[in-house]
């Protein structure tokens, strides 16, 4: 089977990740962060009257966080949520991929009858994309800019950098080499579920040692790494040193962009 018709054969209901986790408006922001990191998962829907109205990211905890310095007291509902795109399973992957880099959405996907029955994510995606076979370069996606602290520094100061530089990420350096990295998921997980003061060590509760690819790796390789190590961010290497970090949605992206 050609390429072409291996991606033309990729449908979103084939990739898609079932079931949705969802919660009512009403439900606190303490109690939706405990539903997020128990099933760990990075979004959950929120649905009020069988229909959804928004998905709680990581990215908003992240943006509450900043502001307060604590989880909200309050129902979702007063909660920013992102915005979602909708996709029926019929959907192509690369046109979802499409759509999600367009948009620069969340996607999610109903049935015939309107029905919510999967939400898309860009590792589901990088998934599908790995059976074409194809390698992509990576030059032109990745995130030159690799911001960094000690494993001294405060969870919060990452949090502080997450925020304003709208990353997923922070490495975490000890004696002027990388030790870890502290991410999104790690801050939902380690941190907020087990009521750990922000002011503690950030090298405390990230992940080490940092698992690393070569710059020079394409797509192909970067996504099989982060597969089976279950990471959705790859600091990247050159001459020894991290230069780069890519992203599951960067991946998508350069997948995208090499069907044009």
């Amino acid at each position: 089977m050609s390429i072409e018709s291996k991606l033309s054969s990729l449908r979103v209901g084939n990739y898609m990740s079932k079931p949705v986790f969802t919660a009512s408006p009403d439900t606190s922001f303490a109690d939706a962060i405990s539903t997020m990191a128990a099933k760990n998962i990075g979004n959950l829907v929120v649905v009020e009257n069988e229909n959804p109205v928004g998905i709680l990211t990581e990215r908003e905890i992240l943006q509450y966080l900043y502001m307060s310095k604590t989880v909200p007291n309050k129902p979702i509902q007063y909660v920013l949520t992102a915005k979602f795109a909708r996709l029926t399973p019929d959907t192509s992957i690369l046109d979802a991929a499409k759509t999600m880099i367009s948009k620069k959405s969340r996607l999610l996907v109903f049935d015939k009858a309107e029905k919510l029955t999967g939400i898309i994510t860009a590792s589901d995606m990088v998934r599908a994309f790995l059976v074409t076979g194809r390698n992509p370069s990576l030059k032109g996606f990745v995130t030159g800019k690799v911001y960094s602290l000690h494993t001294n520094n405060t969870i919060l100061n990452a949090v502080k950098i997450m925020f304003k530089r709208r990353i997923g990420s922070v490495l975490v350096t000890a004696d002027g080499g990388p030790y870890g990295i502290f991410t999104e998921r790690d801050l939902l997980n380690k941190v907020l579920t087990k009521n750990v003061d922000v002011e503690e060590r950030v090298g405390d509760y990230c992940v080490h040692p940092v698992i690393t690819g070569k710059l020079s790796m394409g797509a192909k390789g970067a996504s099989e790494l982060m597969m089976a190590n279950k990471i959705k961010r790859l600091p990247l290497t050159s001459r020894g040193k991290i230069v780069a970090i890519v992203t599951a949605r960067d991946l998508v992206e350069a997948f995208q962009k090499g069907f044009r």
